[in-house]
């Protein structure tokens, strides 16, 4: 059964806790949580980021995020429609919400009882690596038995293409660090948005700069997957970023994996690279 008539992404900015939506990368139905329906949250500020203008009265509650989480999943059973996941994502970054640890654990409750079959994901810009709370967190929840799908976000190799595609006070060289240091001992999946910033892409040494950090990652033997995506939806800054070809994802795509077919141990098996254009 089609699930079109669910994808509602700007539901999010009406205050809503809980939103069902078609996801590309997650191939069906997603059921996102929103841990800031008042106004956008976020320790990046990525001129691609599809998060419009907003502010309302609306709070987040850990017992309606629960209701309305058990509410969607019902409706999807009585559709007929699988869910694949339960993903924490909304208007910014969730690691920075004091009622994330909570939320975590009631959303790990509920796909329990409800849908064991789906993932738990978190998608994070990662810097919630560099809090002293959440790094243990995170690799608890990824290693333990809520099995969390971490998907981190890594869109740049050097600081100039980072001040360009993600915009924050924080250093790059501090946020690829604590990536490193949790992707030795924690399972993730890498996510990196291709987009032009100014009418221009990537310069070629940014490329080269990425593709060694992500070998470098992989070595750990712990990447699941990587993820390319190109900028698919509008944004209010609009056109300070804009869409690449899908031949340059594609050409990135292959390049990364002949560089983690040719540099990474024989007992690793080089983690798949997906393109989303």
């Amino acid at each position: 059964m089609s699930v079109g008539t669910v994808e509602n992404h700007r539901q999010r900015e009406k205050g809503v806790l809980v939103y069902p939506v078609y996801s590309r990368r997650a191939g069906g139905l997603s059921v996102g949580i929103n841990l800031f329906p008042g106004e956008k949250c976020c320790s990046f500020d990525c001129p691609y980021c599809e998060v419009f203008p907003f502010s309302s009265s609306a709070e987040f509650s850990p017992a309606q995020m629960e209701e309305d989480l058990r509410s969607a999943i019902a409706a999807a059973h009585d559709r007929q429609i699988p869910v694949k996941d339960i993903c924490f994502s909304g208007n910014g970054e969730s690691t920075m919400s004091a009622n994330f640890p909570l939320a975590l654990e009631l959303a790990g409750r509920v796909r329990a009882e409800m849908v064991p079959a789906a993932e738990l994901v978190l998608i994070t810009n990662g810097t919630g690596l560099l809090d002293g709370r959440i790094f243990p967190l995170l690799l608890a929840a990824a290693t333990g038995p809520l099995a969390l799908d971490i998907w981190l976000k890594l869109d740049a190799g050097t600081p100039q293409w980072y001040e360009k595609m993600n915009r924050s006070s924080l250093p790059f060289e501090k946020i690829s660090a604590k990536l490193k240091e949790f992707a030795a001992n924690s399972p993730v999946t890498i996510q990196t948005m291709l987009c032009a910033v100014d009418g221009s892409g990537p310069p070629p040494g940014e490329a080269e700069a990425w593709e060694k950090l992500l070998v470098e990652l992989a070595q750990s033997g712990l990447v699941r997957k990587v993820q390319l995506y190109g900028k698919a939806r509008p944004a209010p800054e609009d056109p300070k970023a804009t869409a690449l070809p899908v031949e340059y994802l594609e050409e990135r795509a292959m390049s990364l994996r002949r560089a983690l077919a040719l540099t990474l141990p024989a007992a690793i098996t080089p983690p798949p690279v997906e393109v989303y254009p």
